[in-house]
């Protein structure tokens, strides 16, 4: 079939039931808890600091929720698959909680860090599962209302989490940060358990002892140990050790020998965590590698831009944040309307528009004027924010659409596997080349981690103004390149029609199919 097949307007056999606008309701706030953890976090590390200590290690409050999430999402997806979509994401949101409860009561930067984990832990099925949801509740013509929706929900909390963590900060204490989910995450939870109901399927739900003995918890374990290896030394590599160093060298071996090990286990499995077909279809395979790309391309603004606009544009902290956060206007609304684009061409065809205006658009920010003016960073990233949302909301639109509900979520689970890992690996190759950069235009002298915390003394001096400049401008052309793979990919890998279900299959029409 097409790209667009026929779509019913009423939730199709096997989609989630119930009162469907509560239940969006609850994905909403689920989403948002997400959302929000990262940026909310960040504004008050300064208090957390002082009240806690733990300087050297704070960047773990990130890498540890970040990691946690990342290497248990194929977990959930395929748990969702196994057992329904309603018990992981009412288990993940009571860990999450859980998670929150304990951080606002840590005792010292450890306990906050492990803590953070355990959040993770359940940031992981918010994240996945609520996507799968939103595939479940809406047929095909009507899916970009929801995504659109969730899009929302994190370009509001990109621009409200920083306010809202100052504010908690100064004017009453950190530990609100955390305790603000829970009346959230209690809402959330109870419009899910109250209104969110599955149909039975006899691959879970008739025979629970079998499910139960079918899941791969040896393939679970060891894809969570070998994420959890790899991405560590992805973090933390150039970070906390030289890239060529004895931990460095020593985390990326024993992430291979367990990639290895992943491997035979999963070949071996009944029923996979990853199983092969997530590979070998070639329309699964170009979106994961095309997000992946996305996931690179987005730490060129996320991670430098603020770096950028103050040491170079000389903003304070507030502004420089709103020169970030213009793309989070742009994105959702052009991802809300790109539903009147791929519908007349197509999934791949509307994809590769978005992600070859975004390779431009990157481009042209190493020619910015020096310093400029903040509007003109502001601009290009209006501009990249609408090619984004062109090119992200099809290709998971569309892939959700290729399979059957015995398939979304794991389906689901491996396309957001692929950015967040898309982001951490543009982190650590970002961070070295912008570091490298510095070091040659200031003699060695410094990195950017060193001149973030110089500018809380006053403006930068003008020669290492020019050398931040040329290292973000470094940093932008090395996302254009991984902009320009994703196009490659797509163009050269991605079937040129998403071959779509004609409706929202069962399980057991996905297997008869």
């Amino acid at each position: 079939m097409g790209d667009v097949g026929p779509a019913t307007r009423h939730a199709a056999p096997g989609t989630a039931t119930g009162k469907r606008g509560a239940v969006v309701a609850a994905l909403m706030l689920s989403m948002a808890l997400a959302a929000l953890d990262s940026t909310i976090v960040s504004t008050a590390v300064p208090q957390i600091v002082g009240d806690l200590g733990g300087f050297s290690v704070f960047s773990w409050l990130f890498s540890g929720y970040l990691l946690a999430v990342t290497v248990t999402l194929p977990v959930y997806g395929k748990l969702s698959d196994t057992f329904g979509r309603k018990p992981v994401l009412v288990a993940g949101t009571v860990v999450f909680l859980l998670g929150s409860l304990l951080c606002a009561l840590a005792w010292n930067m450890g306990a906050l860090i492990a803590f953070r984990v355990v959040q993770g832990l359940g940031g992981g099925a918010l994240q996945g599962t609520v996507q799968t949801l939103a595939a479940d509740l809406y047929p095909l013509k009507e899916r970009p209302k929801i995504q659109s929706k969730l899009s929302t929900v994190w370009a509001v909390s990109a621009v409200a989490g920083p306010g809202v963590g100052g504010l908690l900060a100064a004017y009453a204490d950190w530990r609100w940060i955390f305790l603000v989910n829970l009346p959230v995450g209690a809402v959330a939870l109870w419009l899910i358990v109250r209104h969110l109901h599955e149909p039975e399927r006899e691959s879970a739900v008739a025979s629970p002892a079998r499910a139960r003995a079918d899941v791969d918890w040896a393939g679970a374990l060891a894809v969570f140990a070998c994420g959890g290896v790899l991405l560590t030394a992805l973090v933390q590599g150039g970070v906390a050790w030289p890239w060529r160093s004895a931990p460095s060298l020593a985390l990326f071996a024993a992430g291979l020998a367990l990639a290895a090990l992943v491997v035979v286990i999963e070949r071996r499995a009944a029923q996979p965590i990853i199983p092969g077909w997530v590979w070998r279809r070639r329309t699964i395979a170009a979106v994961n590698l095309a997000l992946g790309a996305l996931g690179l391309v987005m730490v060129a603004p996320t991670v430098f831009l603020p770096t950028y606009a103050q040491a170079v544009l000389e903003l304070d902290p507030v502004t420089a944040g709103f020169v970030l956060s213009v793309w989070t206007l742009s994105w959702p609304v052009s991802a809300a309307l790109s539903q009147h684009v791929y519908r007349r061409i197509g999934f791949r065809d509307t994809a590769l528009l978005g992600i070859g205006a975004a390779t431009l658009v990157l481009l042209a920010f190493p020619f910015l004027p020096y310093p400029g003016q903040a509007w003109q960073p502001a601009a290009l990233m209006l501009l990249l924010g609408a090619a984004l949302g062109l090119f992200q909301l099809p290709l998971i639109v569309g892939v959700q659409s290729t399979v059957g509900w015995s398939e979304r979520g794991t389906t689901t689970a491996s396309v957001l596997f692929c950015r967040q890992t898309g982001q951490t690996v543009g982190a650590s190759v970002f961070g070295a080349v912008a570091n490298g950069v510095l070091a040659a235009r200031l003699g060695g002298a410094g990195d950017l981690d060193s001149v973030t915390r110089a500018l809380d003394a006053g403006p930068a001096p003008e020669a290492t103004r020019h050398a931040v400049a040329d290292a973000v401008y470094a940093v932008y052309l090395g996302a254009s390149c991984a902009a320009a793979l994703a196009f490659l990919v797509l163009l050269c890998v991605a079937p040129r029609r998403f071959p779509v279900l004609g409706s929202q299959a069962t399980e057991d029409e996905r297997a008869s199919a």
